[in-house]
């Protein structure tokens, strides 16, 4: 997904808006988890949201979203920000997330997503690292219940 910073999207500094920027890397994973599974997704966490660098008013900002890893019925997307100034060519990593998203039938209850079945090495890293994420995530929501 792609985005231009506009004056609107901006803060008095002339940066881009932590809170849009949110949308749009919740928009962009949405998309992602939604294409896995061919079903509405719901979001359930972000976690591990990561401002890097500042993104500035006139900048182009990509989103890169992709399934790290399919449980029962959610599924953990990672999405990477990178900011651009169309002037000097400059590439800067800004932001990264991660994002858990369940899907849900007509009558909005849970139901089963499809697998992920890494090939590359990158592909069966993220995979590995969403396992361990999901397993800290569990243990910090039964904590906060407890």
């Amino acid at each position: 997904m792609t985005q231009l910073v506009l004056p609107n999207d901006t803060n008095q500094l002339g940066n881009l808006l932590g809170g849009r920027l949110m949308e749009w890397m919740d928009i962009a994973a949405a998309i992602c988890a939604q294409r896995h599974c061919n079903r509405i997704c719901v979001t359930a966490a972000v976690d591990e949201l990561v401002f890097h660098q500042p993104i500035r008013i006139g900048e182009v900002v990509t989103l890169q979203a992709s399934v790290n890893r399919a449980f029962a019925t959610s599924m953990e997307v990672g999405v990477n920000v990178t900011a651009e100034n169309q002037l000097t060519g400059l590439r800067k990593t800004a932001n990264t997330a991660y994002l858990t998203f369940v899907a849900v039938d007509d009558r909005r209850h849970p139901v089963n997503v499809p697998r992920i079945v890494p090939q590359t090495p990158e592909e069966k890293r993220r995979y590995a690292e969403a396992l361990k994420r999901r397993t800290d995530r569990l243990k910090r929501r039964h904590a906060v219940k407890h």
